[in-house]
């Protein structure tokens, strides 16, 4: 189902949820379908299984939609896109030339897609683009180049990671110029996700607040041994 248009950014469609904010007009130059894409994943997958890429290939499927909204209604061309080994429809929605994605496919570099030079990349580590996509939002803001934003996407199991409580808290507490996206197929690798983590809300926990006595460590006091 594509995204439903809201104006005051409360976007909510079928299994979409998002706070985002729509921008004024499209920005990127492409209009692929999902024809297109699904095009070019068969294009992939009869490739590796005619031995022409020998490093693995995570193919795309069944998302293309909600992508294709994503990119028309949210992210600009000069938004920097951060992603998973699951990356050829986000490089091709982000205005990569077709031809460059799948000669960097068909030389092995499928699952770390690197295009710099249109803020482009992917990590085939569990949720290693995190802390590199929250480091860039860190300097747009730094640098003041407020017309640019940071999208960062990662799986569901990434979703439950410590590296994701840790880039959200830190993003939040300085106010950065990132989204994350959760890409939720209900799978890590072929482990269900809720199998793997339950159903249930997260553990309650105890806190209290107090005034430290002490300096971090020792006394503060310099001490020379003799």
């Amino acid at each position: 189902m594509p995204l439903a248009e809201n104006l005051r950014g409360k976007l909510v469609a079928g299994d979409i949820r998002s706070p985002l904010r729509r921008r004024d007009h499209a920005t990127h130059r492409n209009e692929l379908t999902a024809e297109d894409l699904n095009g070019f994943e068969q294009e992939v997958a009869e490739a590796f299984n005619a031995g022409k890429i020998r490093a693995p290939v995570h193919l795309s499927g069944g998302n293309e939609e909600k992508l294709i909204d994503l990119f028309r209604l949210f992210i600009s061309h000069d938004d920097w896109i951060f992603c998973t080994y699951r990356n050829h429809h986000l490089a091709l929605l982000h205005d990569i030339p077709r031809e460059r994605v799948m000669d960097e496919i068909l030389a092995g570099r499928s699952q770390n897609l690197s295009f710099p030079e249109h803020r482009f990349l992917a990590s085939a580590m569990v949720g290693g683009i995190l802390p590199i996509a929250v480091g860039v939002a860190l300097a747009l803001k730094r640098k003041s180049e407020h017309s640019r934003n940071v999208w960062c996407f990662i799986g569901d199991m990434a979703a439950t990671t410590g590296a994701f409580a840790e880039a959200r808290y830190y993003a939040g507490g300085h106010d950065l110029p990132i989204n994350f996206v959760v890409e939720d197929n209900g799978m890590s690798c072929d482990s269900p996700t809720k199998a793997c983590w339950g159903s249930g809300l997260p553990k309650p926990f105890t806190r209290y607040v107090y005034e430290r006595r002490w300096p971090h460590i020792n006394t503060g006091k310099w001490i020379t041994f003799k």
